[in-house]
Protein backbone atom coordinates (compact mmCIF):
# COMPACT_ATOMS: atom_id res chain seq x y z
CA UNK A 1 0.00 0.00 0.00
CA UNK A 2 1.29 3.85 -0.92
CA UNK A 3 0.58 5.62 2.01
CA UNK A 4 1.04 10.21 2.16
CA UNK A 5 0.89 11.37 5.03
CA UNK A 6 1.41 15.26 5.76
CA UNK A 7 2.23 16.71 8.94
CA UNK A 8 4.86 13.63 9.25
CA UNK A 9 7.93 15.03 10.89
CA UNK A 10 6.53 14.77 14.28
CA UNK A 11 4.07 13.46 16.78
CA UNK A 12 1.10 11.23 15.38
CA UNK A 13 2.40 12.13 11.66
CA UNK A 14 5.67 10.71 12.23
CA UNK A 15 4.16 7.92 14.37
CA UNK A 16 1.98 6.99 11.97
CA UNK A 17 4.65 6.97 8.98
CA UNK A 18 7.35 4.54 11.52
CA UNK A 19 4.83 2.37 12.17
CA UNK A 20 3.31 1.99 8.39
CA UNK A 21 7.25 1.78 7.43
CA UNK A 22 7.48 -1.34 9.68
CA UNK A 23 4.52 -3.00 8.43
CA UNK A 24 5.86 -2.68 4.81
CA UNK A 25 4.01 -0.30 3.18
CA UNK A 26 5.42 2.49 1.11
CA UNK A 27 5.12 5.84 2.77
CA UNK A 28 5.22 9.65 1.72
CA UNK A 29 6.03 11.82 5.05
CA UNK A 30 5.52 15.68 3.85
CA UNK A 31 6.76 18.39 6.57
CA UNK A 32 7.76 22.19 6.31
CA UNK A 33 11.36 21.16 6.71
CA UNK A 34 14.33 20.01 3.61
CA UNK A 35 14.98 17.06 5.49
CA UNK A 36 11.09 15.59 4.78
CA UNK A 37 10.35 13.72 1.77
CA UNK A 38 8.40 16.19 0.31
CA UNK A 39 8.70 19.27 1.45
CA UNK A 40 4.85 20.41 1.92
CA UNK A 41 3.62 24.08 3.37
CA UNK A 42 -0.11 23.10 3.57
CA UNK A 43 -0.96 27.04 3.97
CA UNK A 44 0.72 27.77 0.34
CA UNK A 45 -1.08 26.46 -3.00
CA UNK A 46 1.70 26.87 -4.70
CA UNK A 47 3.22 23.86 -2.41
CA UNK A 48 0.73 21.52 -3.04
CA UNK A 49 1.21 21.90 -6.63
CA UNK A 50 4.42 21.32 -6.33
CA UNK A 51 3.90 18.23 -4.51
CA UNK A 52 1.75 16.91 -6.37
CA UNK A 53 4.02 16.99 -9.70
CA UNK A 54 6.27 16.02 -7.42
CA UNK A 55 4.90 12.44 -7.05
CA UNK A 56 4.26 12.57 -11.25
CA UNK A 57 2.05 9.16 -11.88
CA UNK A 58 2.45 7.74 -8.32
CA UNK A 59 -1.31 6.12 -7.50
CA UNK A 60 -1.47 6.24 -3.32
CA UNK A 61 -4.29 4.23 -1.54
CA UNK A 62 -4.83 6.34 1.19
CA UNK A 63 -3.69 9.96 1.96
CA UNK A 64 -3.65 11.15 5.82
CA UNK A 65 -4.22 14.71 6.74
CA UNK A 66 -2.55 15.25 9.94
CA UNK A 67 -0.91 18.77 9.26
CA UNK A 68 -2.28 20.80 12.21
CA UNK A 69 -1.45 23.87 14.73
CA UNK A 70 -3.02 24.82 17.99
CA UNK A 71 -2.07 28.14 18.21
CA UNK A 72 -4.27 29.37 20.71
CA UNK A 73 -3.84 27.61 23.42
CA UNK A 74 -4.32 29.17 27.20
CA UNK A 75 -5.55 32.52 25.36
CA UNK A 76 -7.45 35.00 27.49
CA UNK A 77 -11.15 35.82 26.26
CA UNK A 78 -10.28 39.54 26.84
CA UNK A 79 -6.75 39.61 25.19
CA UNK A 80 -6.31 36.99 23.05
CA UNK A 81 -7.51 34.82 20.18
CA UNK A 82 -6.33 37.53 17.48
CA UNK A 83 -7.27 37.79 13.84
CA UNK A 84 -3.78 36.64 12.88
CA UNK A 85 -4.06 33.33 14.46
CA UNK A 86 -7.61 33.02 13.46
CA UNK A 87 -6.30 33.02 9.62
CA UNK A 88 -3.04 30.89 10.57
CA UNK A 89 -5.08 28.16 12.10
CA UNK A 90 -7.60 28.24 9.22
CA UNK A 91 -4.83 27.89 6.64
CA UNK A 92 -3.10 24.77 8.17
CA UNK A 93 -6.36 23.07 9.79
CA UNK A 94 -8.88 23.58 7.57
CA UNK A 95 -7.95 25.01 3.97
CA UNK A 96 -4.63 23.50 3.77
CA UNK A 97 -6.64 19.91 4.62
CA UNK A 98 -8.69 20.81 1.29
CA UNK A 99 -5.84 21.76 -0.99
CA UNK A 100 -4.05 18.62 0.10
CA UNK A 101 -7.00 16.79 -0.82
CA UNK A 102 -8.14 18.63 -3.86
CA UNK A 103 -4.05 18.23 -5.39
CA UNK A 104 -3.51 14.61 -4.72
CA UNK A 105 -6.99 13.49 -5.84
CA UNK A 106 -5.26 12.61 -9.54
CA UNK A 107 -3.17 10.03 -7.12
CA UNK A 108 -5.81 9.06 -5.67
CA UNK A 109 -8.11 8.01 -8.53
CA UNK A 110 -5.44 6.02 -9.68
CA UNK A 111 -5.34 3.45 -7.00
CA UNK A 112 -7.79 0.40 -7.44
CA UNK A 113 -9.43 1.74 -3.88
CA UNK A 114 -8.35 4.77 -1.99
CA UNK A 115 -8.79 6.44 1.49
CA UNK A 116 -8.92 9.71 2.81
CA UNK A 117 -8.19 10.16 6.65
CA UNK A 118 -8.84 13.49 8.24
CA UNK A 119 -7.13 13.62 11.56
CA UNK A 120 -10.09 16.29 13.49
CA UNK A 121 -10.52 15.94 16.95
CA UNK A 122 -13.85 15.94 19.18
CA UNK A 123 -13.21 19.35 20.35
CA UNK A 124 -14.91 20.07 16.76
CA UNK A 125 -17.37 18.03 18.09
CA UNK A 126 -21.04 20.38 18.84
CA UNK A 127 -21.44 17.95 21.40
CA UNK A 128 -17.66 18.94 23.55
CA UNK A 129 -18.02 22.27 24.28
CA UNK A 130 -16.52 23.47 27.68
CA UNK A 131 -15.44 26.84 26.34
CA UNK A 132 -12.01 28.50 25.38
CA UNK A 133 -9.49 27.19 22.25
CA UNK A 134 -12.08 28.75 20.26
CA UNK A 135 -10.15 29.17 17.02
CA UNK A 136 -8.66 25.63 17.49
CA UNK A 137 -12.13 24.21 17.93
CA UNK A 138 -13.55 26.14 15.25
CA UNK A 139 -10.96 24.84 12.58
CA UNK A 140 -11.65 21.25 13.87
CA UNK A 141 -15.56 21.37 13.73
CA UNK A 142 -15.02 23.10 9.90
CA UNK A 143 -12.70 20.26 9.15
CA UNK A 144 -15.03 17.46 10.37
CA UNK A 145 -17.13 19.15 7.99
CA UNK A 146 -15.30 19.00 5.09
CA UNK A 147 -14.74 15.48 6.03
CA UNK A 148 -18.24 14.99 5.68
CA UNK A 149 -18.99 16.59 2.57
CA UNK A 150 -16.26 15.12 0.94
CA UNK A 151 -17.35 11.85 1.43
CA UNK A 152 -20.72 12.90 -0.29
CA UNK A 153 -19.16 13.41 -3.05
CA UNK A 154 -16.25 11.05 -3.41
CA UNK A 155 -18.45 7.80 -2.46
CA UNK A 156 -19.09 7.50 -5.90
CA UNK A 157 -15.56 7.41 -7.39
CA UNK A 158 -14.90 4.64 -4.93
CA UNK A 159 -12.73 6.96 -2.49
CA UNK A 160 -13.70 6.37 1.19
CA UNK A 161 -13.45 9.79 3.64
CA UNK A 162 -12.92 8.79 7.30
CA UNK A 163 -12.86 11.45 10.07
CA UNK A 164 -11.01 10.83 13.37
CA UNK A 165 -10.13 11.83 16.94
CA UNK A 166 -6.89 10.68 17.65
CA UNK A 167 -7.11 11.26 21.60
CA UNK A 168 -5.91 13.80 23.68
CA UNK A 169 -1.98 12.27 23.17
CA UNK A 170 1.49 13.01 24.99
CA UNK A 171 2.92 14.84 21.77
CA UNK A 172 4.12 18.75 21.56
CA UNK A 173 0.73 19.36 20.95
CA UNK A 174 -0.98 17.47 23.92
CA UNK A 175 1.43 17.30 26.26
CA UNK A 176 3.19 15.24 28.87
CA UNK A 177 -0.04 14.60 31.01
CA UNK A 178 -2.05 13.41 28.38
CA UNK A 179 -3.90 10.40 28.61
CA UNK A 180 -2.38 8.35 26.08
CA UNK A 181 1.07 7.90 24.17
CA UNK A 182 1.58 8.43 20.37
CA UNK A 183 1.94 4.74 20.12
CA UNK A 184 -1.20 3.69 21.51
CA UNK A 185 -3.32 6.26 19.30
CA UNK A 186 -0.88 5.20 16.62
CA UNK A 187 -2.09 1.62 16.68
CA UNK A 188 -5.56 2.96 17.42
CA UNK A 189 -6.14 4.93 13.97
CA UNK A 190 -3.85 2.51 12.04
CA UNK A 191 -6.93 0.12 12.86
CA UNK A 192 -9.72 2.54 12.02
CA UNK A 193 -8.02 3.73 8.96
CA UNK A 194 -8.05 0.01 7.61
CA UNK A 195 -11.49 -0.38 8.57
CA UNK A 196 -12.78 2.45 6.52
CA UNK A 197 -14.79 1.37 3.51
CA UNK A 198 -17.72 2.77 1.05
CA UNK A 199 -19.83 1.73 3.80
CA UNK A 200 -18.32 3.62 6.65
CA UNK A 201 -17.36 6.81 4.58
CA UNK A 202 -18.38 9.98 6.61
CA UNK A 203 -17.66 8.50 9.86
CA UNK A 204 -16.50 10.65 12.68
CA UNK A 205 -14.36 7.82 15.17
CA UNK A 206 -12.12 7.93 18.08
CA UNK A 207 -9.21 6.14 17.92
CA UNK A 208 -10.22 3.18 19.96
CA UNK A 209 -12.86 2.40 17.51
CA UNK A 210 -15.82 4.58 19.01
CA UNK A 211 -18.51 6.15 16.91
CA UNK A 212 -18.14 10.08 18.02
CA UNK A 213 -21.53 12.48 18.09
CA UNK A 214 -20.86 15.02 15.71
Amino acid sequence: MRILITGASRGIGAGLASKYRDLGHDVIGTGRSVAAQIQLDVTRPASHSEMAEALGETALDLLVCNAGVYLDKGDDLETGFGADIWAQTFATNVTGVFLSIQALLPHLRRARSSKIAIISSQMGSDTTAPGGSYIYRASKAAALNLGRNLATDLKSEGIAVGIYHPGWVQTDMGGGSADITTDEAVSGLIERFEALSLETTGCFETWDGRAHPF
